[in-house]
């Protein structure tokens, strides 16, 4: 019979999130997960199996928290033109506001990671097009009520505001000036219009 886990999982997670975020997933030993999550090797092995596993759990709950989250809400509370503006708005502010210049752990992932491991390349290309995904649904519909050109290819335009919010998430790091990421953002929304 297996002992029931006296951790609070979330609160863990949040730890590793953290870790990975602030060291990047190669810099980050399975001791500094350790310490950092307050759990003794045994136990983070039980748990997670591995670094890789881990990572990915990790990396799936900060989506939840965030990308997910800001997805799920906009399309529920927004016309959909709209919630394009508003998720790469929110980016915008995200970044700027970002005091330790971390930039998106997704997107950090993407640059570090995706190259060097194809298990974690292929899960990281995965949230990448759930994030094509939303853009494209939200063309698609913008353009069935008419706030969106019908001429509009919406695969297309979702690719370029995918690589938007990359190079947004990008350049904030080194340079996370509002007006700027505001201009490199204007003409990939005035595709929309």
């Amino acid at each position: 019979m297996t002992r029931p886990r006296s951790f609070d999982e979330p609160e863990v997670l949040d730890a590793a999130i953290d870790c990975f975020w602030r060291r990047g997933y190669a810099a980050t030993s399975m001791r500094d997960l350790s310490g950092e999550m307050g759990l003794g090797s045994a136990s983070l092995y039980n748990a997670f199996s591995d670094k890789r596993t881990l990572f990915v759990r990790a990396l799936d709950r900060y989506l939840d928290q965030t990308m997910r989250e800001r997805i799920a809400r906009l399309e529920r509370t927004a016309p959909p033109k709209r919630a394009v503006t508003a998720f790469i708005a929110e980016i915008v502010e995200r970044s700027v506001d970002d005091p330790g210049q971390r930039g998106c752990m997704l997107v950090n992932a993407a640059a570090e990671i995706a190259p060097l491991d194809r298990e974690l390349g292929r899960h990281i290309g995965a949230c990448l097009d759930e994030l094509h995904a939303f853009f494209r649904r939200c063309i698609v519909r913008a353009k069935a009520d008419g706030s969106v050109p019908a001429d509009r290819d919406a695969a297309e335009i979702a690719a370029l505001l995918l690589a938007v919010v990359m190079g947004i998430r990008v350049l904030a790091r080194a340079k996370p000036d509002r007006k700027l990421l505001r201009r490199i953002a204007k003409p990939a929304l005035a595709m929309l219009d």
